[in-house]
């Protein structure tokens, strides 16, 4: 099999929003699918709603893209969660991760240099 993964941090960019979210979920720690579900559903107020089969695909997808790894937790074994699968944040997706963070914050530094700020655009 040969070895598909880009070799440089930037090539993924942009990430596609899935992939951005699930990326952030796991940057403080493991979760299995459901709990990435959940925490993005949290942390974005119910705005972003990552339903089974695109959490599922995406996560195939950053497996295979080497920005997350399965991992398993010894301290859940012989639990209803050992059935479940982990996931981290790789490496090289934390590093791609930041570039992101880099780019979209270049963006808004971009936007914010011409005055554009959300309460300015909403009160045109």
């Amino acid at each position: 099999m040969t070895d598909t993964r880009p070799h440089s941090t930037t090539s993924l960019l942009p990430l596609r929003t899935t992939w951005f979210h699930v990326l952030v979920s796991l940057a403080d720690g493991e979760r299995h699918g459901y709990g990435i579900m959940q925490e993005v559903l949290q942390r974005t107020g119910g705005d972003v709603r990552l339903w089974p089969a695109t959490l599922y695909g995406s996560l195939r997808q950053l497996l295979e893209e080497g920005l997350i790894t399965e991992c398993h937790n010894p301290d859940r074994a012989g639990t209803d969660d050992s059935r479940r699968r982990y996931y981290r944040l790789s490496p090289f997706g934390r590093r791609v991760l930041a570039a992101e963070i880099a780019r979209l914050d270049g963006l808004l530094k971009a936007a914010r240099a011409k005055g554009l700020t959300p309460a300015a655009e909403l009160s045109r």
